[in-house]
């Protein structure tokens, strides 16, 4: 590629960045210009940004060096994460799998002594994630908001309390998902080529991983539980009834999904088949999530074309710094840059030592909560909670709310 175009997309890539720290302000020009209102709404969606940019980007790849060189460039381009998470998204927010999980999460939630709500947030915040390095992060990220959403996220709770929730529910599913090797995006660019399996991953990430989620989680019902009003959220879905064979059904593919996360012909054919049983079986059924999925498939896919152009600065800087300031690097780099990105980048440095690449991967994850583009599944949360924030969600606000449960998980992966 052209040094003209790397520069280009660096550029580009910056005022993708400064565009989602605008979100609001620009949504903000819908009503000063009424004319155009539809444009700035659609601007002003933070799941549009990198899709937009990239089409930007495609442009000027195509006016500096040809059609030719934008089409090559666009194919060479791997969009199956992307794919992965619309399809498990729509899945995971299925009635019949929501209702399975609402229900679990109330039953477990009634065992402790007081407030179910509160116990229910806490797992939502836990467990899920936790649960997240079996089922994927974007999975446990959908389940997740989406128990949280009516919990936490409610009109009556204050927005500080909001943002807070946010960054941890962000912060726990990117470090709840390296007790194994295949369940989060930056440990699974890096598994492979390093030789790291699910053995490795619980016994050098994985405890230190669950005692920041557990931590993080207890903190914050511990600051916030006066906050939050008495929940009438229901434990069941009493409007219909689902048979325990549909509710089978929707696990199986959900499973079917997972274990060919790397193999878009088959996970696309399954959700094909997904669609078709449940039209077949509409009764048992809510409407599909898939405005809200296709907005974030939208997203990652900007993301993938953006990011492929970074490589050219971000590989020096990651390859020039110490062990300690590669986790540090690796932790701010990550509220700039999706932290697959981050760890992929760093496989292709030879002669890493084991610990630089401890350092290297828990800085990525434990930074994955400071902004919606840190962590893949982040955007899949944002699109099911984003609307209960009055004027959109805050890229300033949830970064600051961001840094106390980042803390905790520095301190777990470094300390202990």
């Amino acid at each position: 590629m052209p040094h003209s175009v790397e520069i280009a997309g660096a550029a580009i890539f910056c005022l993708a960045l400064l565009h989602t720290f605008t979100t609001a302000r620009i949504g903000g020009f819908a009503i000063k210009y009424p004319r155009h209102a539809g444009l700035f709404h659609f601007l002003a969606e933070v799941e549009v940004v990198f899709g937009f940019w990239a089409l930007i980007l495609c442009l000027v790849i195509w006016l500096l060096a040809g059609s030719h060189t934008a089409i090559d460039y666009l194919e060479q381009r791997k969009f199956t994460e992307s794919l992965f998470v619309f399809v498990i998204m729509v899945i995971a927010a299925s009635r019949p799998v929501l209702s399975l999980v609402t229900q679990a999460v109330t039953k477990l939630a009634d065992v402790f002594p007081g407030r179910t709500e509160i116990y229910a947030i806490w797992l939502s915040l836990s467990l899920i994630p936790l649960l997240g390095s079996f089922i994927t992060e974007p999975a446990a990220m959908t389940l997740a908001a989406l128990l949280l959403r009516d919990r936490l996220f409610r009109e009556n709770i204050s927005t500080s309390v909001k943002y807070f929730g946010l960054a941890v529910l962000f912060v726990n599913i990117s470090i709840g998902g390296v007790l194994t090797s295949f369940a989060a995006p930056p440990v699974l660019m890096v598994a492979s080529a390093w030789g790291w399996g699910t053995p490795h991953m619980a016994l050098t990430f994985g405890w230190r991983a669950a005692i920041a989620v557990l931590a993080n989680a207890t903190i914050f019902v511990l600051f916030v539980a006066r906050h939050v009003p008495t929940s009438d959220v229901a434990g069941g879905d009493e409007r219909q009834r689902i048979p325990l064979s549909v509710t089978l059904i929707h696990i199986m593919f959900l499973v079917l999904v997972v274990l060919n996360a790397h193999h878009a012909v088959v996970f696309i054919g399954a959700f094909l088949f997904f669609l078709g049983y449940t039209h077949a079986y509409e009764k048992y059924q809510s409407p599909l999530l898939l405005r809200e999925s296709l907005l974030v498939a939208f997203f990652l896919g900007g993301l993938v074309v953006l990011g492929g152009l970074q490589q050219w600065w971000l590989q020096p800087v990651v390859s020039s710094m110490s062990d300690y300031m590669l986790f540090a690097g690796a932790t701010g780099l990550t509220a700039v840059m999706d932290n697959a990105a981050i760890t992929y980048l760093g496989s292709l440095i030879a002669g890493l030592s084991e610990q630089s690449k401890y350092f290297l991967v828990a800085g990525a994850v434990a930074g994955g909560g400071l902004t919606v583009i840190a962590n893949a599944p982040n955007p899949a949360g944002l699109a099911l909670v984003g609307h209960r924030f009055p004027g959109g969600v805050s890229a300033l606000n949830l970064l600051g709310a961001a840094v106390a449960p980042t803390a905790v998980a520095c301190l777990a992966l470094l300390a202990l």
